[in-house]
């Protein structure tokens, strides 16, 4: 049920910057004005709601133990709920679709889209997929198409972690055993189907032109993966990929802004000050202004800790950082209806208490998604 209401006295970051204006929200979006109840949110800020353009913090919430994975569908409940306290109300869940096996098998996945969409209906949060295919894993390039058209996929990213130097060399890979025990394979097979996929290179450059271009004409957004050089990223354009994620330099960043695609970063790096793989800081590519959006990646919490942290850093204001996590991602997205506070766009808000910089409330979609403390005293009154 959603809620119709004005809130007043707030401080309210809108599209063209800060303003004491009264907010009014109804039938789930922002309305020019709002009915005769009002909430007196005096002290606090008002911001759009967070787009999360890519994270896989789902997975410990989807399989919190090996073989402990009977719970899926109530760790999709829970993590909606940790989205809601971190002010995301735009999630997009990044599963892998990999060799890799275990949680980023090909079957996993399916489960995984398939509690999504049954919980979707059920919760405020706007969950939404994101399939995270490696580009060698051909014979089941068939099935991905399958996988976007039944669970309604609009996103689909390619990825290449097979360890090919070692492989090209013969040699078992780092940490082959334990990849191998969370895939549930023997570490000789593993290696043996490692081998195997590495050995058919030659073919997957046209399997994967194939299949971008399949993806684009059914309206998929398609992405390119941690992208190195510009040469890797002008491959990935020619494809018709308008995401870059992650990209590992100044170069790779550069060629994609070059080429019109958006660039995305994750929100850990700008927190820890670096990247946890040693690449290129986010706060760099920022700088340059190399950067459309921010993801959570792995961690929810660091959306909303990044834009505070892009305004410590001097980097940029508080209001232009945090369009990098509202604004920014939704039209990676292509969503023009969210990521702002203007009328007619969804009701997607947090509430901020300015002293403390946490996330008192959470509005998504004009739902209440999340609410903590004596915050909830003035909607209670309002």
């Amino acid at each position: 049920m959603t809620i119709e209401c004005t809130f007043t006295g707030a401080k309210v970051l809108r599209g063209d910057g800060w303003c004491d204006a009264p907010l009014s929200i109804a039938a789930g979006v922002v309305q020019h004005s709002g009915g005769t109840r009002t909430v007196d949110l005096g002290g606090y800020w008002v911001l759009p709601g967070i787009v999360d353009v890519h994270g896989d913090g789902f997975e410990r919430h989807m399989a919190p133990r090996r073989g402990a994975l009977r719970e899926a569908e109530n760790g999709v409940i829970a993590c909606a709920s940790e989205l809601a306290a971190n002010g995301i109300t735009t999630a997009v869940m990044a599963q892998f679709f990999s060799w890799e096996g275990g949680i980023r098998s090909p079957d996993f996945a399916e489960h995984v889209f398939d509690c999504v969409c049954r919980v979707r209906p059920t919760v405020p949060i706007d969950l939404r997929l994101q399939l995270r295919l490696e580009t060698h894993l051909l014979d089941e390039f068939d099935r991905v198409g399958a996988a976007i058209d039944r669970f309604g996929i609009r996103y689909v990213v390619f990825n290449d972690h097979l360890p090919h130097q070692r492989l090209s060399e013969g040699r078992k890979p780092p940490r082959l055993v334990g990849q191998a025990l969370k895939a549930g394979r023997n570490p000789d097979a593993h290696f043996a189907f490692l081998l195997d996929l590495h050995s058919r290179s030659a073919e997957v450059a046209t399997a994967v032109d194939r299949l971008s271009a399949t993806l684009r004409a059914r309206g998929v957004v398609v992405g390119s993966h941690d992208d190195s050089t510009a040469a890797d990223r002008a491959v990935w354009a020619g494809r018709g990929a308008t995401v870059s994620e992650f990209p590992e330099t100044l170069e790779a960043a550069q060629a994609a802004r070059d080429d019109g695609a958006r660039i995305v970063m994750g929100a850990p790096n700008i927190v820890r000050g670096a990247s946890h793989a040693g690449n290129i800081p986010a706060s760099d590519l920022l700088r340059a202004g190399l950067c459309d959006a921010l993801a959570s990646d792995y961690h929810y919490p660091s959306p909303a800790r990044a834009a505070f942290r892009l305004e410590e850093l001097g980097i940029c204001t508080l209001a232009d950082a945090w369009r990098m996590v509202s604004r920014g991602p939704a039209r990676v997205l292509d969503l023009a209806d969210r990521g702002d506070l203007e009328r007619g766009q969804r009701a997607d808000c947090v509430v901020l208490d300015p002293d403390t910089r946490r996330i008192v409330a959470t509005i998504a979609g004009g739902q209440v998604a999340y609410m903590s403390g004596s915050i909830a005293e003035r909607f209670m009154s309002g």
